[in-house]
């Protein structure tokens, strides 16, 4: 007698996205050319909270965005690896609150 294949559960979660690939997905919508300033990026996007982890922490995209040493950015790819560090810092910060530590013990 044969085993019955694993059926669908369409009821687990999708894959969570946070820090730079939750920030691809609204860039990869919005009308912008390169180079752009910090200023325009923000306005075309319209200052998005980006997650930073996957318990649900976000930052405001401008709030990000003023913690990078420059303004202008020549690309897309120059944007996403100077904000990469910032996101990161975010999320060790709060892992390491109370909060941040009851967060992470909790299954969803």
């Amino acid at each position: 007698m044969a085993a019955r294949p694993p059926q669908q559960d369409s009821s687990s979660p999708d894959a969570v996205e946070f820090g730079i690939a939750a920030l691809v997905g609204h860039l990869d919508h919005a009308d912008l050319e390169y180079p752009a300033t910090s200023d325009e990026i923000v306005r075309a996007l319209g200052d998005p909270d980006i997650p930073y982890d996957g318990s649900g922490g976000s930052v405001a995209l401008s709030e990000a965005m003023e913690a990078l040493p420059k303004r202008t950015f020549e690309s897309e790819s120059e944007l996403l690896d100077l904000l990469h560090p910032v996101f990161e810092e975010y999320r060790v910060s709060a892992s390491g609150s109370i909060l941040g530590r009851i967060r992470s013990m909790l299954p969803f």
